[in-house]
Order: C-alpha cells, then structure tokens, then sequence
C-alpha cells in the first residue's frame, strides 16, 4: 500500500471523475483511494459501489459518497476471516467518517442535502463534487493515520 499520498491530489482526483462524468460519488471514492494508495483489489470493486450514488440507487437515502467513502474503509481495514476482530475497528472508524460528514452538514440524508436543487444542475452538482472531493480527503486522512504515516 501506497502511504506517499498527497490529500490535495486525492481530493482533486475524486472530483475530476465526477465532476467529468467518469464516475458517480461512490464510485469516484472507491477508484481514487484504490488507486492512489496502490490497493491489490481489482476494479471490479468499483462495480460494487455502482449502486450507492444519488443516495443509494437514485433513492435519496444515506449519501453516496459517504456509502463510498466506508466501502473504502472496509477495503483497508475491514476483515476477510470469519469472526475476524478487524471489524470493531472497522465499525468504528466508518462511524467517525459518518459522524465527520454529520456534523458539517447535519445530515446524510440525500433527499435532505439536495432540497430545492434539481438533478443534474449546476448547484447539485457543485455540491456532490464538493462531498465526493471531501469524503475522498477525509478516508485518505483516516487510513493515513491509522497506518502512522501522519
């Protein structure tokens, strides 16, 4: 794993491919974070995040780039054994990402973050680059951290 990151570059990377059309928020996480920080797990786990944007299938539910950004952290530090201990400390750390995201906007509820705007306009999309950039530094920051690199 790469721990040579520079969040600037992750946050910018994450928004590039949504703001380009590439990706969606959740899938825009899960490729910058793979990438940038050299994780062995095929693109297929890209495909996976496919359904979480626009608040879960296009439902307005939790965020998709906070769904993203805890697939992400599940990637680095959550288990692959049964009854593996790694998922208490998964657990917590998706619930700081969650309670971060919380307390700067109020909510993760998608319907509720984008009241008033109409898909695919300029100020929605402002706002969903922006979170998907945030959500991308915030997990670079979490793994960086706890992998004593900062």
């Amino acid at each position: 794993m790469n721990t040579l990151i520079d969040l600037d570059t992750i946050r910018t990377t994450a928004e590039n491919y949504y703001r380009n059309g590439d990706y969606y928020c959740s899938e825009a996480i899960v490729k910058t974070i793979k990438d940038e920080f050299q994780l062995p797990i095929s693109d297929d786990i890209i495909a996976a995040a496919s359904g979480f944007p626009v608040g879960m299938g296009n439902s307005g539910c939790s965020c998709g780039a906070v769904i993203g950004g805890i697939m992400t952290l599940g990637l680095v530090f959550g288990r692959r054994d049964a009854k593996d201990k790694k998922v208490v400390k998964t657990m917590k750390l998706a619930n700081e990402l969650h309670e971060t995201f919380r307390k700067k906007h109020k909510t993760l509820c998608c319907r509720v973050l984008t009241k008033g705007m109409r898909l695919g306009s300029r100020k929605h999309m402002d706002q969903c680059i922006s979170f998907t950039g945030e959500v991308a530094e915030e997990v670079a920051k979490i793994i960086l951290r706890e992998s004593g690199k900062k």
